[in-house]
């Protein structure tokens, strides 16, 4: 293991103008939203809430919380203990309300099905759900960690815990999309995945809706994020993990919730490392949330800025679901929770300076560019046009119609200026590796680039189209879970299994050590040394220099249209 300076106690930008408005025309929530099923196959069933037990099976898996008992299940090879309420059902007088503690039990809740996912329309993540009932987490644990922690009896001798925030545009998704099962087996670690609130049950902000100063500017799912993280901070030894060797970690939204935990107040002491796939760090501002909330309200029908709140809260959740069809969810600065936009606040060094490991996919953009197959020429300059003005014959030159293959030469072509122009985190410039310089100018980076190009397709709608290493493409080498229905895990040839497991392994080290060191897998260096990791299959993953990224994604080019933070 290569030896590191400076390495982190166990203890406790700006953003940019979006090019000729396109992040306002196309929110990345809008496109998650639209984007197909992974598969034809059903999206597994979820249960509502547990029924309290009075006892559990004879020689059961038995923890006991602050809130009451719970009895898992070994499965996987793993202890898990799943659908466990951090919060109380956020329904009724409390939807738009800080999270509320449980409701404490007597006997023995069965922790064995997942809890609902919450309120979200259909999408790549998954159908439809019809329910707020949803504020739950999973616990995956190596075999014996109730053992454990009894002979440790809080000592702080537990495993470290890795903390997954999933993806899906703050619009969808859910924790049980990532079993941590495998990342258990493999790094004896602990793993947590967790629901929060979404969309407009989650992010909304209207006059009067907000009752406390925690809540004035609607983030209750990002208060939902920081509320797992404290009941984690509180439980977690009881599984045999080490509430102080806890870290974080997302993808997509689940990035950007890193990014604001990071920076918000209320979370600092909670975490010590920081993991982000494919996230950044956007918000917006009280006025524009305000904007669109009321906007959103009217469709709903509560139109009356007067009585908007009661008027939402007296709706449906199903009507106001339907309703948020074209709502896009942010968070928004400007309260106790997020003092500073995440961007402004990683710019003046105002954050939690944990060691970050972040990365992207080399082609992002293609994830969400399907719909653009039967696109001409023609219509492929239009486009640009529209949505980059003044810019579009620059860009168009850059990316000129001949130096994508056929068919779904527009699909190629799009999805590379959206790669490129950090369209997908909304950024502008080369955003990705301006915001990893940044990062690493005040704490341990560890930055990568996901380089299987060849990896599982997320589903196969368009005949031999060329997914690449698009965006979300690296979930199933960490989660065999991920896929809705279909295992892409199962699809990995063994040169990509050698890639998963290598994975596997650095993230683990990660959650131990803050760096990725791991005996006998190339070393990992810091960004400082402008050298990123490019993960390949087959054991190809190398260390390369920040010059090959830039070459290839045009980061000349786009930095000159949109210079990124402090230039």
């Amino acid at each position: 293991m290569h030896a590191r300076s400076g390495r982190f106690p166990l203890a406790r930008w700006r953003r940019l103008p979006a090019l000729a408005g396109l992040a306002a025309a196309i929110p990345l929530a809008a496109m998650l939203a639209a984007l197909p099923a992974f598969s034809s196959a059903a999206a597994p069933a979820h249960t509502a809430q547990i029924a309290e037990g009075t006892g559990g099976s004879p020689g059961g898996l038995i923890v006991s919380t602050e809130d009451g008992k719970l009895q898992g299940k070994h499965q996987e090879g793993a202890d898990q203990f799943l659908g466990v309420p951090y919060a109380a059902p956020p329904v009724g007088a409390l939807r738009w309300q800080a999270p509320q503690p449980v409701q404490p039990w007597t006997g023995v809740r069965e922790a064995t099905s997942y809890g609902n996912r919450c309120a979200q329309l259909p999408s790549g993540n998954g159908p439809r759900e019809d329910t707020e009932d949803c504020l739950f987490l999973n616990v995956f644990a190596p075999g014996g960690g109730p053992a454990r922690a009894a002979a440790h009896g809080g000592d702080g001798g537990g495993l470290p815990v890795l903390f997954m925030i999933h993806g899906g545009g703050l619009a969808n998704g859910a924790g049980d999309q990532h079993d941590g099962s495998l990342i258990v087996r493999t790094d004896h670690i602990i793993v947590v995945s967790i629901n929060y609130r979404l969309s407009v049950f989650g992010f909304l902000d209207v006059p009067g809706l907000g009752s406390t100063a925690r809540t004035a500017n609607g983030n209750y799912g990002l208060l939902d994020q920081e509320a797992a993280l404290g009941w984690v901070h509180r439980n977690i030894a009881r599984f045999g993990g080490n509430p102080d060797q806890v870290t974080i970690a997302g993808e997509s939204a689940g990035g950007w919730s890193v990014c604001a935990l990071m920076t918000s107040p209320l979370a600092r002491g909670l975490f010590r490392g920081a993991i982000s796939e494919s996230g950044s760090c956007p918000s917006q501002t009280p006025a524009q949330a305000r904007s669109a909330g009321l906007a959103f309200a009217a469709q709903a029908g509560c139109p009356d800025a007067a009585t908007v709140a009661s008027c939402l809260r007296n709706t449906p959740e199903s009507a106001l679901l339907t309703a948020s069809a074209s709502y896009s969810p942010q968070f928004t600065s400007g309260g106790p929770e997020l003092p500073l936009p995440p961007r402004t606040a990683v710019a003046d060094g105002d954050y939690a300076r944990v060691p970050l490991l972040m990365g992207t996919n080399h082609d992002e953009g293609r994830t969400f560019t399907q719909g653009f197959a039967s696109y001409t020429e023609q219509q492929y300059v239009q486009f640009v046009d529209q949505s980059y003005g003044a810019l579009a014959p620059a860009i168009l030159a850059r990316y000129p119609w001949s130096a994508y293959p056929s068919p779904y030469t527009a699909s190629y072509a799009i999805g590379a200026i959206w790669t490129d122009s950090g369209f997908v985190s909304g950024i502008g410039g080369c955003p990705t590796q301006n915001l990893a310089a940044q990062f690493a100018s005040r704490t341990p980076t560890f930055f990568y680039q996901f380089d299987d190009r060849h990896a599982p397709a997320l589903n196969n709608l368009l005949p031999g189209y060329q997914w690449g290493a698009g965006h979300a493409m690296e979930l199933a080498y960490l989660w065999p879970s991920f896929g809705n229905g279909t295992s892409l895990y199962d699809q990995l040839t063994p040169a990509q299994l050698e890639l998963s497991h290598q994975m596997i392994l650095w993230w683990g080290a990660f959650t131990r050590l803050g760096a990725p060191d791991v005996p006998g897998q190339p070393y990992w260096p810091t960004y400082t040394s402008r050298q990123l990791m490019s993960l390949r299959p087959g054991g190809q993953s190398a260390a390369i220099p920040a010059a090959t990224f830039a070459a290839e994604h045009q980061c000349g080019f786009w930095n000159a249209l949109a210079p990124p933070a402090g230039s």
